[in-house]
């Protein structure tokens, strides 16, 4: 059984955001805890978000600290992490994630000092889980599954090859438009494309969880909402070459060997979401797919990675956004959804397979 390390869970936005989400769900007062003192330090407090704390007392409660809730981290008791709890904490996790504005206030209060240092016991509990041990694993070649979103069908019937070609026309066409029609502030109030993932009508797969389903269905960024899927297992070629993303080092050598360069489409919404000023790369999907046959990020990587500003070089940067954890993106045409697959429906905020 593969193993985490624990500072993979503290080293980053997405993993400290599990572990404090994972804390908080069998506590109530350190639930309350964390809800008021991430509210204290939302960017966007009385704003997009308001408190109902202390609604209809005489005088309001007092608002919790970063060291409160810390304190409160160290004496609670760590009971066994089973795998319903861990998958549905880890899509929480995953589902407030953003990468078009700065971090959230929870966010925030999961890397101050005091939590952060509080958050330390829990990881340690946490990777010495069997329940997490798939995250740090490569792709499972025999268990592979591709999500369908109600009842939506791939909105291009062109070929692997095609798709990124246009892709990369796309992105280039778009930074030498940004370089003269947008504000070379990066502190400037403006957004665009955000993500960094392959385009998002190529083929993309995650491993089945057994009952729960693929990992897919449940761990999802930016969702839309959406209260029905379909499921099918895809069979992955034998020798298919597939690239591993194992953590912010292995992105960094992946925009390394392949860059492609994204500063002014990018600068805006990367800076928000990490402060960093200077030039921003990512992968050139199109060269990438003339070598490997698929990219794997794994739920380790995401934890650890997502949303940070990763070092390429001494002059750039890039970021892991928009993409899922355990999530594979093909650049082969034969690896497509087959079959009738497994209807799913959001019940009560799980997803239960329908009764055929």
């Amino acid at each position: 059984m593969a193993t985490i390390n624990p500072e993979v869970l503290l080293s980053g936005w997405r993993g400290r955001r599990f572990l404090l989400e994972y804390a908080a769900a069998s506590d109530l007062p350190l639930a309350g805890a964390v809800m008021s003192a991430g509210y204290e330090l939302d960017p966007v407090r009385d704003t997009t978000v308001v408190s109902f704390f202390g609604a209809g007392s005489r005088e309001p409660e007092p608002r919790a600290t970063p060291e409160a809730v810390a304190s409160l981290l160290a004496g609670l008791r760590l009971t066994a992490l089973d795998q319903v709890t861990a998958l549905s904490t880890l899509a929480q996790a995953v589902s407030v994630a953003r990468y078009w504005q700065e971090p959230d206030g929870e966010d925030l209060l999961a890397a101050t000092p005091a939590v952060r240092a509080a958050l330390e016991r829990v990881a340690a509990h946490v990777a010495g889980s069997e329940t997490v041990g798939w995250w740090s694993t490569p792709l499972v070649r025999e268990d592979q599954h591709a999500v369908t979103w109600d009842g939506r069908t791939p909105a291009t019937t062109a070929t692997v090859a095609e798709r990124l070609t246009w892709w990369r026309a796309e992105v280039l066409d778009e930074e030498r438009r940004a370089q003269t029609d947008r504000p070379s502030d990066p502190t400037a109030p403006f957004s665009g494309t955000w993500w960094s993932a392959p385009p998002s009508d190529l083929t993309h797969t995650s491993r089945g969880l057994g009952p729960h389903g693929p990992a897919g269905l449940r761990l999802v960024e930016d969702d839309m909402g959406w209260e029905r899927a379909v499921t099918h297992r895809v069979e992955v070629p034998a020798g298919a070459r597939v690239l591993e993303v194992d953590g912010p080092e292995a992105w960094a050598a992946l925009c390394r060997e392949y860059p492609l360069e994204v500063t002014a489409q990018k600068r805006h919404d990367w800076y928000s979401t990490t402060g960093r000023v200077g030039r921003w790369v990512l992968p050139d999907w199109a060269a990438v797919a003339a070598q490997h046959d698929a990219v794997h990020l794994t739920a380790a990587a995401y934890l650890a990675a997502a949303g940070t500003a990763i070092p390429v070089d001494d002059d750039a940067a890039s970021v892991i956004a928009g993409w899922s954890p355990d999530e594979t993106y093909w650049f082969v045409d034969t690896v497509r959804p087959q079959g009738a697959g497994t209807e799913w429906v959001l019940d009560d905020e799980d997803w239960v397979a329908a009764a055929v």
